[in-house]
């Protein structure tokens, strides 16, 4: 799901200082991991699976775009904001469903694990913009193959092969650098801040699903 905010190099709006800016993002993203753990918390995996898929899918496919359309189009914070939580709450169903399946241990090493890989890439971000610039289209055109080949594994030969999440978990380590460099590179705005907090979330949570897998087959 690519959004349009990394194109903004123009802005009426507000700057604000980088450290500020950096610090809307982190929070914006510490909501939406909270929100995320209430859910998984509160709402049972048996009454997320009781629905039924076609509706669940629709209905978790129309909520991020209807999310991602809301922060890339808006300049206003809170429009984004509430278009940021379009997102997380249909993730968060889909965490829910996803940790029920694994010991708690093993969640919260897949969290640890995430955690450092993500402030590792956000360095290597700030560090080094123009390699994660050179590196975008390969990591975009492997992410495609990788989706292909799963869904045909997954839909016709009924199997899943555990090296496709250490690819797919290595691309979204890249896409996390390549994003955290693009944010630093637009106006230091609230709005973009937390349009940036969307992005690097949907990387990060996917990343982390990844994660969850590879450990859990441990």
């Amino acid at each position: 799901m690519e959004v349009s905010v990394f194109n903004r190099t123009e802005t009426n709006d507000k700057i604000i200082s980088a450290s500020l800016y950096n610090l809307v993002i982190g929070l914006t993203l510490l909501w939406g991991f909270a929100v995320n753990y209430l859910m998984v918390v509160n709402i049972s995996a048996e009454s997320i699976g009781s629905i039924n898929p076609i509706i669940f899918f629709i209905g978790y496919i129309a909520s991020c775009f209807f999310g991602i359309y809301l922060f890339s189009k808006s300049d206003k914070p809170i429009v984004s904001f509430i278009g940021y939580n379009f997102v997380v709450v249909p993730f968060g169903l889909i965490i829910n469903l996803v940790v029920s399946q694994y010991d708690p241990t093993i969640v919260q090493e897949a969290i640890r694990v995430t955690g450092s890989v993500t402030f590792v890439m956000m360095l290597l971000g700030s560090m080094y913009p123009a390699f994660f610039q050179k590196i975008i289209g390969g990591l975009t055109i492997a992410l495609i193959c990788v989706i292909i080949v799963e869904l045909i594994e997954v839909f016709i030969f009924k199997t899943h092969h555990g090296i496709l999440d250490w690819i797919v978990a290595l691309i979204f380590c890249g896409y996390i650098g390549y994003d955290w460099a693009r944010a630093n590179a637009i106006p230091k705005t609230y709005d973009n801040a937390i349009d940036s907090a969307a992005a690097l979330y949907m990387d990060i949570i996917n990343l982390f699903l990844r994660i969850l897998r590879i450990l859990g087959r441990k």
